[in-house]
């Protein structure tokens, strides 16, 4: 497993489908923002929300990007803990799974 080189593909598959349906792309690229200006919360609280959303769904991909975005806001390993750990009270017993490859992503993206 090497969650930069999945996040880079994950980055491509984006960039490659933003070509190929750019319409619909463009539109969620907007809703994205438009969710990031509100400022009841902070961007970094909306970024763990979307990695709860993504381990509980399952989806690694999400997980890479906003691991990545929260790293960069300074999230730290015990925050993203503590939502894996809300996101197993949540889910339950599948979760458990989702959020261990979730944290072997975290893991795998820190920059020293």
């Amino acid at each position: 497993m090497d969650p930069r080189a999945d996040l880079e593909r994950t980055k491509d598959r984006s960039r490659a489908l933003i070509k190929a349906v750019n319409a619909p792309m463009k539109a969620f690229g907007q809703v994205s923002l438009a969710v990031k200006t509100s400022e009841a919360i902070s961007v970094k609280e909306k970024e763990y929300v979307a990695i709860g959303i993504a381990v509980v769904q399952g989806c690694d991909d999400c997980v890479g990007f906003h691991a990545d975005i929260l790293q960069k806001l300074g999230g730290t390993r015990e925050e993203f803990c503590d939502v894996l750990a809300m996101s197993i009270q949540m889910g339950g017993g599948p979760v458990v799974m989702n959020a261990g490859r979730a944290l072997e992503i975290w893991d795998g993206l820190v920059t020293a």
